[in-house]
């Protein structure tokens, strides 16, 4: 075989066309010059997303894997740039999302001196990343590059790091490149089928929990045949609700950050729960009480697919190392079981409908501007396959209890908890499908941790729509604050810019809304706005700092909590 020479950045941008990469994001960086050059000459069919800080990289990389199923891709430079990108890494981490993320690093003549921004980023990553790897010889560049998709995208799928040393890339070579990865995925044997089977016949009070990475439509089709034809109901995990239809009378809510209480009793007291691609984190099992750890008193068929998961918090009774397609395609080949659980379904349901209703706390007060009424006004106007992002903050649980995601690929939404992922998260979903419609549901300070990717929207010409729930404060601290210290208001308070002004500074719509009355003409402007001019639309929903949930004022927690 006759093979072309190339230099280290020319190989690395060749490994990444071989692998199936058509979008990489960034901030650039001294340390890959030579990757940036490269790219220059791989544009058409490569697009460079450049951000204005690492997080945005990491965060839009994340969203972009999450819909399109291929690993995000990322660049970051040495040291600073890579203690930038960490907060992405580790949410792609807790959220098993695969991404690649090379990592400049100092010349191999100079390692290990602490020489300029130089890390040790094996120590550093390594017990956060899935794998992290640096690159030891121009040669090895297809072989590492290989490996790292190999592990992002298979089993449990999470961020592996490749650490570029910056002469390599500038030196030259002969080698053969590595073939695309080929992600693999464990099967549910025969024997835990039948396993399978058994239990859900002896059971009285099933449920299934739903969540995690590996979904496809397909296997989505797979699980809702056998969900119906058994009529079992469906739980879905935390953040993980467009893993099956809301609008399905099978879907009975979701285990998250403000339970249904009658949910979380009902789940306390199944007798079978089938848990399917989730952790069973503290989230989903509300600190670990939903199901006791280590051995559950209900019965547990525990289905994942990283095999370090299963038995690692709870002892199931049946453990099922599996890809969500593999295990999905049994379930939907299964005949029904000859049980019939149809009342306990449709008592679920009916508990989830009641939960959706507008909140009693409305009773007290009327707020100028009811969130209750703007989130049912935002899903009649959203179509069906709209994607919601949004990142850590109170105003999610609004987002998460009242609207209902359709289908596969419609959340978007950080399980770590991270502040500061919807804005970067929701341009990286609009870049990835750019014929859906985008809406991020933020926060005051959750948008001002990464505001400055408002600027990348403009000019990769997102036109994503944000909601900015505006009270002036860090409202889950201060609901924990009020719950603990209450009347001490201590840290929480803040002063918040001119958001409208704001946006417009960014070539977006900057709009304000002060009451319900003016949310729909809004929404209805920065959808066409976002759609004809192709630039982000900003509404600024200005809210009442007393009302901290659905189900807590600031005045009713100093109440609960006088002597």
């Amino acid at each position: 075989m006759d093979l072309v020479e190339r230099t280290g950045a020319r190989l690395l941008v060749d490994q990444l066309l071989i692998q199936g990469v058509n979008h990489v994001f960034c901030v650039p960086g001294e340390s890959y010059l030579g990757v940036l050059d490269a790219l220059h000459d791989a544009s058409a069919a490569i697009r460079l997303i450049v951000n204005r800080h690492e997080s945005g990289s990491v965060f839009m990389a994340d969203a972009y894997a999450r819909l399109t199923g291929q690993p995000g891709v990322v660049f970051v430079t040495r040291g600073p740039g890579a203690s930038n990108a960490a907060i992405g890494i580790h949410n792609a981490r807790q959220d098993s999302t695969p991404l690649v993320v090379f990592i400049g690093q100092v010349g191999t003549e100079h390692l290990g001196r602490e020489a300029f921004q130089e890390i040790d980023y094996r120590q550093m990553f390594g017990a956060v990343a899935k794998a992290v790897e640096q690159v030891e010889s121009t040669e090895r560049i297809p072989e590492v590059v290989a490996r790292a998709f190999q592990c992002a995208s298979s089993g449990r799928p999470g961020p592996a790091l490749v650490v570029l040393p910056e002469d390599l890339l500038g030196r030259s070579t002969r080698v053969p490149d590595a073939l695309c990865h080929q992600p693999v995925q464990a099967a549910p044997s025969d024997t835990q089928i039948a396993a399978l089977r058994s239990l859900l016949r002896q059971a009285q009070r099933p449920l299934l929990m739903l969540g995690g990475p590996g979904w496809t439509g397909g296997a989505l089709d797979n699980l809702r045949r056998f969900v119906e034809a058994n009529d079992l109901p469906v739980v879905c995990g935390f953040r993980f609700q467009d893993r099956f239809d809301n609008d399905h009378p099978n879907y009975i809510g979701e285990a998250g950050i403000g339970i249904n209480p009658k949910l979380a009793q009902r789940i306390r007291t199944a007798d079978l729960v089938v848990a399917i691609g989730l952790r069973l984190g503290e989230m989903t099992t509300s600190g670990y009480t939903l199901l006791r750890a280590p051995v559950p008193e209900q019965a547990l068929v525990h289905v994942h697919a990283g095999i370090e998961e299963l038995g690692r918090v709870y002892q199931a009774q049946l453990m099922i190392n599996s890809g969500m397609s593999q295990f999905a395609a049994r379930l939907g080949a299964m005949n029904p079981i000859e049980s019939d659980w149809s009342e306990h379904t449709r008592s679920g349901r009916a508990e989830y409908e009641e939960w959706q209703q507008r909140p009693a706390l409305y009773n007290q007060s009327e707020p100028a501007l009811d969130l209750w009424q703007v989130m049912r006004q935002l899903r009649q106007a959203m179509p069906r396959d709209a994607i919601i992002a949004n990142g850590a903050g109170n105003f999610s649980i609004w987002v998460h209890r009242f609207f209902r995601y359709g289908r596969l690929g419609t959340q978007i939404a950080p399980t770590s908890g991270c502040m500061g992922y919807g804005v970067p998260a929701a341009i990286g979903a609009k870049i990835a499908a750019p014929e859906r419609t985008v809406v991020c549901v933020t926060g005051d300070g959750d948008l001002m941790m990464s505001v400055q990717e408002l600027a990348t929207a403009a000019q990769h010409h997102a036109g994503v729509i944000f909601l900015l729930l505006n009270n002036s404060m860090y409202g889950t601290i201060r609901l924990h604050q009020e719950r603990r210290f209450p009347g001490r208001v201590s840290g929480t308070t803040l002063a918040n810019p001119d958001f409208p002004l704001l946006a417009k500074s960014f070539g977006a719509l900057g709009l304000r809304v002060n009451d319900t009355a003016g949310f729909a003409p809004a929404l209805n402007e920065a959808l066409t706005y976002a759609r004809e001019q192709r630039r982000p639309a900003l509404i600024e929903l200005v809210c009442d700092p007393d009302l901290l949930t659905p189900e807590a004022t600031v005045a009713s927690l100093r109440v609960a909590e006088s002597p």
